[in-house]
């Protein structure tokens, strides 16, 4: 075999491996199309997958370094997988025509595993046919172009490269506004209605006789504890109200599972007498309670934005466990229909809330719908979204989070953070923030201006209604000439100080003074 044959044969490996990797990129863009961003688009299980599997310290690290980013290089890192494995079963199946001497039919072959592959992992056969036609078509407008006759010098081989990308720009295009048609809004369905009969909570749908002959009904229970919260709240620029404008989302996948109200149930299981289940007409059916609850997720920056707080409603899960018989044991295995799973003690559960509403309208999708549990006090990755299990154990296990090295299902540490930094009236400077402390409250928060040298007391919202509710602060001072340090810290509700020793988020949650340098 002389130099040139080899150097065809090596550029007709790569034209081939070219082509390939264009259609399973087609084949992505093509499952996007028909499935939009849901668990039915092919990225989501490989995404799931990696998510389950990937060792520990590559998530630590995507937290604790990269934030944000480390979830959308999930999301990336996912998408490629996705591309190259689909891409190399077009391959295959593109080889085995051309190698029977069928290469008319090479798209075909191309498009059959890519289909079989996505259907699997997906569980959506037909909706799979969108990355099965991707991948044919393109795989048949390469090979056309390879085989045209033209008077140019142009290669086969650079002809078949340029259809492929040519048509993979078209279909991405194209997948991309399908796509984000079909991908639906973050606004749940309308639920099913409460069972007849049963008393509905306080924004459920029942209404006893005399709300019902009132010609001006009053505002409801959810509308006069919003705006309790609205006139308790500081007027400082900046700072976040006390029920905040935007809650944030951590889950370990970046698509959010579609689940339907009518289809969703939540089972108690494992070390019970019989295992009990209730369907969402009995949860909403039930008399509700209305509570204000602050999340803080244990990964996040000591000063970060990963605290929030809303008005949860729903119904105590110790009435549940009361109904199912559930004697006292260690643990409960939550788990969610994202395949999270979190362990946390069976007292903590008998104090949470299962929700289906937030702020007064139906849980987004994004934080858990059609349920949720709200977990007075402790870091929110126990607060499972989507749970639809509640396992009850003999002896302990661990969770998604334990698995990969934290340990955050206790309860949270105490905080004072400073988010806001103004100038007022006189030449003063003003500092606020929020505090939590979980269910132990917080009693006072100490602003010092000095590097911590003197400190002064803050002044503090009144407090909310609830087991663990977050609170504001702000303070008011001269500032001395130059560049100063700001530090602040909290009291909670027992009386002990915040530790000033920063630890950092790994493994149990961030802790210590926030300090910041004004100049």
């Amino acid at each position: 075999m002389n130099h040139r044959t080899i150097t065809t044969a090596v550029r007709e490996r790569w034209v081939a491996a070219l082509v390939a990797f264009a259609a399973g990129a087609a084949a992505v863009a093509g499952s996007y199309a028909a499935a939009g961003f849901t668990p039915a688009y092919v990225v989501a299980p490989v995404e799931s997958v990696l998510a389950r599997y990937i060792p520990g310290a590559f998530i630590t690290f995507a937290i604790v370094v990269l934030g944000d980013l480390g979830k959308q290089l999930s999301l990336i890192g996912a998408t490629v997988l996705s591309m190259v494995v689909l891409g190399t079963l077009a391959g295959l199946g593109r080889a085995v025509a051309e190698e029977a001497g069928l290469p008319p039919l090479a798209g075909p072959f191309a498009g059959i595993p890519v289909w079989g592959a996505t259907a699997a992992l997906t569980g959506r056969p037909v909706l799979s046919l969108g990355a099965g036609l991707a991948a044919a078509l393109l795989v048949s407008i390469a090979g056309l172009a390879g085989r045209a006759t033209r008077s140019d010098a142009t290669s086969p081989g650079r002809r078949r490269v340029v259809g492929s990308l040519a048509s993979l720009a078209g279909l991405g295009a194209a997948g991309w506004y399908l796509g984000n048609r079909r991908t639906p809004s973050d606004e749940p369905p309308a639920p099913p209605t409460p069972v007849p009969g049963q008393d509905g909570g306080s924004d459920s749908g029942g209404s006893g006789g005399a709300a019902a002959d009132a010609e001006t009904p009053g505002p409801t229970e959810t509308e006069m504890l919003l705006a309790e919260a609205e006139a308790k709240s500081f007027d400082v620029a900046g700072l976040e109200p006390l029920v905040s404008d935007e809650f944030y989302t951590v889950d370990i996948s970046s698509i959010d599972p579609q689940v339907k109200a009518q289809d969703w149930s939540l089972s108690v299981t494992g070390a019970v007498p019989e295992e009990t289940s209730f369907d969402y007409r009995d949860i909403i059916g039930r008399e509700s309670t209305l509570e204000f609850s602050t999340l803080r997720c244990v990964g996040e920056r000591l000063n970060g934005k990963k605290t929030d707080n809303a008005l949860w409603e729903g119904v105590r899960v110790g009435d549940l466990l009361e109904e199912a018989n559930v004697p006292d044991r260690c643990c409960v295995m939550a788990r969610g229909a994202d395949s999270f799973f979190e362990e946390f003690p069976v007292a903590a559960l008998r104090e949470a809330l299962l929700v289906y509403r937030m702020n007064g309208d139906l849980l987004p999708r994004a934080h858990g719908y059609p349920a949720r549990l709200v977990v007075p006090g402790h870091w929110g990755e126990i607060h499972v979204k989507w749970v639809d299990e509640l396992e009850i154990l003999d002896e302990p296990a661990k969770g998604y989070w334990e698995k990969k090295g934290w340990h955050g299902t206790g309860p949270v540490n105490t905080v004072a953070k400073l988010y806001t930094v103004n100038d007022v009236a006189g030449g003063r400077k003003q500092v606020a923030g929020h505090a939590y402390a979980g269910t132990r409250g917080i009693r006072t928060v100490e602003v010092s201006t000095d590097g911590g040298e003197t400190w002064n007391e803050a002044e503090l919202t009144e407090e909310l209604p609830g087991r663990a509710v977050w609170r504001q602060w702000k303070y008011e001072y001269d500032p001395p000439g130059g560049s100063h340090e700001v530090v602040v810290r909290a009291v909670d509700g027992e009386g002990t100080l915040q530790p000033e020793k920063n630890s950092g988020p790994y493994p149990s949650g961030p802790s210590g003074w926030v300090s910041e340098t004004i100049r």
